[in-house]
């Protein structure tokens, strides 16, 4: 298969070489090799230029559209998002004056949002109910991932318990795209739904970049049930019996073709960064590139993150070097976890042998590296969590207004705040500050580890306090929510198997000092901070145009930790802090935490025991 020989790059590929210009003063100017990556996020479309030595030469960005018809349904269209990368392409290649010829690949990661086409005509389809209909120019194809309107036919899935939902940390989550399939089934005209062709955000960009169909294990086995060929006796990939179950039973009719078929017989399915095709005349057109430049299968955004995140060059102490962290192989991996933040973040680990978590995603095959799996943990919202606590206390406006005045955001304010509480009040740190408050914030319900979508948030230590000392002690204890959870899920995935000793971070998170020493210490391990600490992900979308770049006529491509590792660019390391007092400050806020969790589940199944006859 493509992508499992680690042969040496292309020497075109890897080397710079001098081209005399064609002007009167036959002047040498350095002809440079450049690779795209296109990151599609929740808000927004992102193009960063690499070149050759994995260094970001431009970076543009572009708002894309979001539609809420309803509460609890988020939408988008492809046409836009399309619109929106070309625009990114061209400004990122302006910057630098980068020439489209230099251009050798792509690569794509987006949201794992469930996207439809016509299979006749290939036109978006709309998922706007009642109707579904495009002819006042709705052409809104994209359910997001954060989506929650198949509710019940999440339920209806789960209550299966299917051997595939193993694979999905037991149960399969409402963001995942199988249930909003089943919901336009339930919701959408018979013939309508019959023409739908679905594919997962990631790979309708690659369709729509080559005119291929071809399908990405990344996107497919984490997000749409599919079970490669060979794992758990799966013959192929898709589960006959298991969409028969749920009323699908359409999406078996010649070979699962709308669902992109049978690898190998009506399909095909491809591993991060093998050659989906070339790019297409007319996206070419689109992106003012030419025609043919490889273009590489795709992975769901946080997975570039991975890619653009465990190769950073760190190097770290040596009482936290393993023996499989000291190796520079992709072994080193497995102990790296890589926690990519923005409005949640998400926990990624490779391992080489299947590892199951309870209410860890995954383990997942070949999704990244062939032969290799990965698990998926998750806090279902840190910085939304943050924003959240913030924007709703009473003196989030006299923060903001004297932020401003220093011209600095609201979290470096905050943190330079509580340092000057701590030297106003001799306090020996900044934890000992909050001490006595216990904020526990799932307050959008819990991912990983509990896997319990009705977690809500609790507060021990609450006060009328409505100051901005009170605002800075709030903002203190979420952070330390976030670190001791990082805990919580990290311990769980040790404890099942994994080998995670330090954890590779990126997102405007790793910005804040006072919560990289928190995770640090709480999980008593390193916390790696990459260079491109804003661009990780679409630098790891870059990663995935190099390899498809470097596939020969044979059809081999160097290996994706290859790449990772020459191009990956040195970062720095959070240590855990020294001092005994503020790890015995953790160790017992950790144990309250846990409480809070436990309680919490308790305390509503009580309650629940007492109202279950109640009629209404």
């Amino acid at each position: 298969m493509a992508g499992q020989m680690n042969m040496p790059f292309r020497k075109a590929s890897r080397q710079q070489s001098r081209q005399m210009s064609l002007d009167p003063h036959n002047e040498i100017h350095v002809h440079q090799d450049h690779y795209i990556g296109i990151d599609v996020g929740t808000g927004s479309a992102r193009a960063c230029i690499m070149n050759a030595r994995g260094d970001i030469v431009g970076l543009a960005s572009e708002n894309i559209g979001l539609w809420q018809p309803e509460t609890g349904y988020y939408e988008q269209s492809t046409t836009n998002i399309w619109n929106c990368i070309c625009s990114s392409v061209h400004r990122a290649m302006a910057q630098h004056g980068i020439e489209p010829d230099t251009i050798r690949g792509i690569g794509f990661d987006a949201t794992c949002s469930l996207t439809v086409f016509n299979e006749d005509t290939d036109e978006p389809v709309c998922v706007t109910g009642p109707k579904f209909d495009n002819a006042d120019g709705n052409d809104r194809n994209v359910i997001l991932w954060l989506d929650h309107r198949p509710v019940e036919e999440t339920k209806k899935i789960n209550a299966t318990n299917h051997n595939l939902l193993r694979y999905v940390g037991g149960q399969m989550s409402i963001e995942m795209e199988i249930p909003k399939v089943l919901w336009l089934k339930n919701h959408m005209p018979k013939e309508m739904f019959d023409k739908c062709r679905f594919y997962d955000l990631s790979d309708a960009l690659t369709h729509m970049a080559t005119g291929k169909s071809t399908r990405s294990f990344c996107a497919t086995v984490c997000k749409q049930g599919y079970v490669p060929v060979g794992v758990d006796g799966s013959v192929k990939g898709w589960q006959e019996d298991f969409l028969n179950e749920i009323g699908l039973s359409e999406l078996c009719e010649d070979n699962f073709k709308r669902m992109g078929g049978v690898n190998g017989v009506n399909g095909q399915w491809l591993t991060a960064g093998e050659l989906v095709g070339g790019l297409s005349e007319k996206a070419a057109n689109a992106l003012g590139l030419p025609a043919g430049i490889a273009v590489g299968s795709p992975v769901i955004d946080a997975y570039a993150g991975w890619i653009g995140t465990v190769g950073a060059k760190v190097n770290m102490r040596e009482e936290y070097l393993t023996k499989e962290a000291a190796t520079n192989t992709v072994r080193s991996a497995f102990t790296r976890l890589a926690a990519v933040a923005g409005t949640s973040t998400c926990h990624l680990a490779m391992s080489e042998k299947p590892v199951f978590v309870h209410g860890v995603w995954g383990p997942y095959k070949d999704v990244l590296v062939p032969d290799y799996w990965m698990a998926e943990g998750g806090q279902s919202a840190t910085g939304e969590l943050l924003k959240h606590v913030l924007e709703t206390h009473p003196a989030f406006q006299e923060a903001m207004s004297v932020a401003e005045t220093f011209n600095a955001n609201i979290y470096d304010y905050l943190n330079e705040h509580l340092r000057e509480m701590q030297d106003t009040s001799a306090a020996p740190s900044i934890s000992y500050l909050g001490r006595h408050i216990f904020f526990y914030g799932d307050l959008f319900g819990n991912r990983s580890p509990v896997a319990d979508p009705n977690m809500r948030g609790s507060v021990i230590g609450l006060s009328n306090d409505r100051s901005v000392d009170n605002l800075a002690l709030t903002y203190y204890s979420c952070l330390e929510f976030i670190a001791l959870q990082t805990r919580q899920i990290v311990e769980a995935m040790n404890e099942s198997g994994h080998i995670i000793s330090s954890i590779f971070m990126s997102g405007s998170q790793c910005q804040n000092p006072i919560l990289m020493e928190l995770i640090a210490t709480a999980c008593s391990m390193p916390v790696l901070i990459p260079r491109y600490v804003h661009a990780a992900v679409v630098h790891g979308a870059a990663m995935l145009g190099a390899k498809a770049a470097s596939t020969d006529k044979e059809g081999r491509s160097e290996g994706l930790w290859s790449i990772m590792d020459r191009m990956s660019k040195p970062g720095k390391a959070v240590y855990p802090m020294k001092e005994l007092g503020e790890k015995k400050l953790l160790e017992a806020k950790y144990k309250v935490f846990l409480k809070q969790c436990e309680e919490q589940q308790q305390y509503r199944k009580d309650i629940d025991e007492v109202v279950k006859d109640w009629k209404r």
